[in-house]
């Protein structure tokens, strides 16, 4: 499978430009690959001096800022395809990379945040309670609004803003559970579950000003979470409706009016995987990603 014979598998960790030496998160993951006896570089995706066919592998990490270049970066992912093995592959990080994929769990029965889809073109339609607006293709929270119900003037701007983008518009009731129990994430390593985290409130109302980390995602206030059976049981019930093999996944959820866990997103390009919760480099989750990696890299 690989370009190199004879020694220690090569994998390019990419990354973009704003976190050239990874995300402080990702790092975690540098030693266990180490103890694996892997060998690693870090490339930044749109860097056109690297020499992609030189890895044995390429783990998708840091990638944040391809949302609003996604057409350039399904260019790059295609390329590189075809020169060696990608995490995720294509087929998963195009599925997942637009999130009307929530339609196609809602269809086959997994229990969604109800999502109404504007296209371009489209009259936009505002709910009579507060609501989030943002595009179909985003990421870290980026041109993301929650708003009030009368603030209509602001949800027409942002899907004026958001379809001269090139991207479809996506309305959301806000669910009030997230201020309380926040959103829980849960992270699956090779197909199984790994770990999972409590996401502090993202969205401040009326679009207040808000932190965002290297201009690219909001910083979030991550906790350990123990995740239920039924949060199990949804994360499962979405991950079975996705593409085939993938590496890693993230699948969020947030409770519904009756206390039910429904899925936010379902995340399988570039997510974080909050190895800082479970940060031990042989037995955490950088520990069984690696052992993940390298039992592929031997197949």
């Amino acid at each position: 499978m690989s370009p190199t014979t004879n020694t220690a598998p090569l994998i390019a960790i990419v990354t973009c430009a704003a976190f050239a030496e990874l995300d402080p998160d990702d790092q975690l993951l540098l030693p266990a690959l180490t103890s694996q006896g892997l060998k690693y570089e870090i490339a930044v995706w749109d860097d056109s001096t690297v020499q992609w066919d030189r890895f044995d592998l390429i783990l998708i990490r840091s990638t944040w800022d391809y949302s609003p270049r996604r057409d350039e970066f399904m260019s790059w992912l295609n390329r590189v395809s075809a020169l060696t093995t990608l995490l995720n592959p294509v087929t998963v990080i195009t599925w997942s990379s637009d999130k009307h994929y929530l339609n196609d769990l809602a269809a086959a029965g997994v229990p969604t945040v109800p999502t109404k889809f504007f296209e371009i073109g489209d009259a936009l339609e505002i709910p009579d309670c507060e609501f989030v607006i943002k595009p179909s293709i985003s990421a870290g929270s980026r041109d993301t609004y929650r708003l009030s119900a009368d603030k209509h003037r602001e949800a027409q701007d942002a899907m004026q803003s958001i379809h001269a983008s090139g991207r479809s518009v996506m309305v959301q009731p806000y669910l009030k559970s997230v201020d309380t129990a926040a959103e829980t994430a849960l992270i699956f390593l090779a197909g199984e579950f790994s770990h999972a985290i409590r996401k502090g409130p993202l969205l401040q109302l009326d679009n207040a000003a808000q932190e965002f980390h290297g201009g690219l995602f909001i910083k979030e206030e991550i906790t350990v979470r123990i995740a239920t059976s039924t949060q199990l049981e949804v994360a499962h019930d979405a991950l079975s409706i996705a593409p085939t093999g993938w590496l890693y996944a993230r699948v969020d959820l947030i409770d519904d009016d009756h206390g039910n866990p429904v899925v936010l997103e379902l995340e399988m390009v570039e997510p974080s995987l909050f190895f800082e919760v479970d940060a031990n480099p042989r037995t955490g989750a950088p520990g069984r990603l690696a052992q993940a990696i390298a039992q592929f890299c031997q197949k």
